[in-house]
């Protein structure tokens, strides 16, 4: 969501701030997170991006918690690709460090079934998180952006996501 702070009336924290999902960020209390984001304007929206929080079992509630009617923005990946990405960069990872490397088949399938126990595979399954959100929020606080067509043809994405977040339209072609 970098692309996000050409927007006049954005500010993009720099780092992912892990605050909802681990305890240890979540102890030191919501002025610590505060005073790691960005300063702001009375009429701009911080955004804060930190993929961790949407298969966090506690974030929703947390999230919740310090405001209800927040916004939430949703980048979503087919989750094939996704696994198969995730597990690229892990085998180059391994390959690079002179690790073993096991088959993605033999990580993804085991006795013949999905291995949902494959942290990949445990990310992609979109329903499963999506279940926790919608506990604590209404579908009409997330917006879902197409990960796919955000890198493929962010404009569209882009001003989708203005829409959704009532800002004035800014962001345009001649911005790429």
């Amino acid at each position: 969501l970098e692309m996000l702070d050409i927007h006049p009336n954005i500010v993009v924290a720099a780092t992912e701030v892990h605050f909802f999902d681990w305890d240890e960020n979540y102890v030191k209390g919501i002025d610590w997170y505060r005073n790691l984001m960005p300063f702001s304007y009375g009429n701009q929206i911080t955004i804060e991006k930190t993929p961790g929080y949407f298969t966090s079992p506690q974030a929703p509630g947390r999230i919740h918690d310090m405001n209800s009617s927040i916004k939430l923005l949703l980048i979503l990946r087919d989750p094939t690709e996704r696994v198969i990405s995730d597990y690229t960069q892990v085998y180059y990872n391994r390959v690079e460090s002179h690790k073993p490397v096991q088959l993605f088949e033999d990580i993804v399938i085991k006795n013949g079934v999905l291995n949902t126990k494959y942290k990949a595979i445990q990310r992609s399954l979109y329903d499963v998180h999506m279940e926790k959100w919608l506990k604590h929020f209404s579908l009409d606080q997330i917006h879902i952006v197409d990960g796919n067509t955000l890198i493929k043809d962010p404009l569209p994405e882009l001003q989708k996501v203005e829409r959704f977040l009532n800002l004035p339209s800014r962001i345009m072609s001649s911005n790429f």
